[in-house]
């Protein structure tokens, strides 16, 4: 029986290399008590042979999961929990992305020395396969750590950092069981707070020990309706969570900002960036919706703090009229790509 289990969810990495590369990081852990679950969401190209090469190569140390149908990452992710039952820890790791050599070992280290049940770390931006940290991205913060304390929690709920750059003890995903949406995008926001909620302890290393790929060119004008929408979703889920741990009504203000920001503010700003067709009925809808769940968001003591004085004066306009905004939003932007080169 592994420590720990480290759960990697799949679909169509096996190009390039990334696959391959992202496993053999897991492999190649100083920590030798940790197994590795790999599971293929149901992939079109070659990600479960690769795997299950690389399987055959570490047996007992790499277990490979088919899933007979796509259910996205948070769908993946639920598979590997399941099947981690007998294991004192997990942490999670993205397809493309890799660890440095000493993350898990550091990471279980510093639990069992303060007897944390959450610890995490900073990671690095990087578009090529290195394991040399480049500029160091910070997740959490070091006032986050320690016994959990009524301040540090709310700095948590408004911060919870990303999920794959921690490790976890696996009871905080049992009772009741904590699991992630399936079959949309940024499960992630969906359940991070609600994970916060069930932290007594988290310590953290403020050093860059993941490495987040992100391909060269990549660019938020390819953001899809989808994925606008699977955003708004998460942060549903996010609220039903709050109200049904109650712990909503006490950390009022910490929802109402993260929804706020993710809910409403991202959508709308990634959406106007995007180079789809703009709907002024998917606008209204998306200010109607932020105003029936807060009205009074802009008393919000983060908002001022949170937010720069063009977000603040685009969410008043976008509220106050949505056809004013997109005539205003496309002359600003266009504005910019003349003068700047901008593209938003």
């Amino acid at each position: 029986m592994a420590e720990v289990s480290v759960i990697v969810p799949v679909y169509n990495m096996a190009g390039d290399g990334k696959l391959e590369y992202c496993i053999r990081s897991l492999l190649g852990q100083t920590l030798k008590n940790l197994e590795i679950i790999a599971v293929d969401d149901a992939s079109t190209d070659d990600s479960l042979e690769v795997l299950k090469g690389l399987e055959a190569e570490n047996p007992g140390r790499l277990r490979v999961i088919a899933s007979p149908d796509n259910r996205r990452q948070g769908g993946a992710r639920n598979l590997g929990l399941d099947a981690a039952k007998d294991s004192d820890y997990v942490g999670f790791l993205d397809a493309d992305d890799w660890a440095a050599p000493d993350l898990y070992e550091r990471l279980l280290t510093l639990m069992k020395d303060t007897g944390a049940d959450a610890a995490g770390c900073d990671l690095c931006r990087v578009g090529e396969h290195t394991m040399v940290p480049t500029k160091r991205e910070e997740c959490n913060g070091m006032s986050q750590t320690g016994v959990i304390d009524d301040k540090k929690r709310r700095s948590l709920l408004l911060n919870p950092g990303p999920v794959v750059t921690k490790l976890y003890r696996r009871e905080i995903f049992e009772g009741p069981a904590l699991r992630f949406p399936e079959r949309i995008a940024y499960e992630d926001n969906a359940i991070a707070t609600a994970i916060v909620m069930r932290i007594r302890h988290y310590e953290h290393i403020p050093e860059p020990l993941y490495f987040y790929y992100q391909r060269p060119g990549s660019t938020t004008r390819s953001i899809t309706i989808k994925q606008c929408e699977d955003r708004m979703e998460a942060m549903r889920i996010m609220l039903r969570q709050a109200k049904e741990d109650g712990s909503f009504a006490k950390y009022h203000d910490e929802y109402e900002s993260r929804f706020y920001l993710l809910f409403y503010r991202n959508t709308l700003l990634s959406y106007m960036q995007s180079d789809m067709k703009k709907d002024a009925g998917f606008l209204r809808g998306l200010g109607e919706e932020l105003l029936a769940n807060f009205p009074d968001f802009r008393k919000n003591p983060y908002y001022l703090p949170q937010t720069n004085e063009e977000e603040r004066s685009l969410t008043d306009l976008q509220l106050r009229s949505t056809g004013l905004f997109m005539i205003r939003y496309g002359l600003v932007r266009t504005y910019r790509r003349l003068r700047y080169g901008k593209q938003s």
